[in-house]
């Protein structure tokens, strides 16, 4: 009976100590490549790419139109494992954000504007 408390206990405190070893990104920002904020770029498929992230297993990447404040439409909404991104987007106004996260942080949001000709 012991035996099974102390293994218990054991499990329990190893199982639990994942967040000791995750690394804390909340003050951290993912380093955008392209497109950069306040672009104007024709329509068609567009590559949205950032720096990886140490600490990081995936990113969120969201695209609204004309802003995220007065949506219109959320254009894209996904989460991903890679560094870049291809979306078709025709004429407008566009924001967008890219977050990284890992199983317990995720980084800071900045949005950026993008307009399309």
């Amino acid at each position: 009976m012991k035996k099974t408390i102390i293994i218990g206990i054991f499990l329990t405190m190893l199982l639990s100590c994942e967040a000791i070893f995750v690394e804390n990104i909340s003050d951290e920002t993912v380093e955008v490549l392209a497109p950069k904020s306040e672009l104007t770029v024709d329509a068609g498929s567009i590559t949205f790419s950032w720096e990886e992230l140490e600490g990081t297993d995936e990113y969120h990447l969201k695209i609204a139109t004309p802003n995220f404040l007065n949506a219109s439409q959320i254009v894209l909404d996904t989460v991903i494992e890679k560094r870049f991104f291809s979306q078709s987007l025709s004429t407008g106004e566009y924001e967008w954000t890219i977050i990284g996260k890992n199983s317990e942080y995720e980084t800071l949001e900045e949005i950026y504007k993008l307009t399309i000709r």
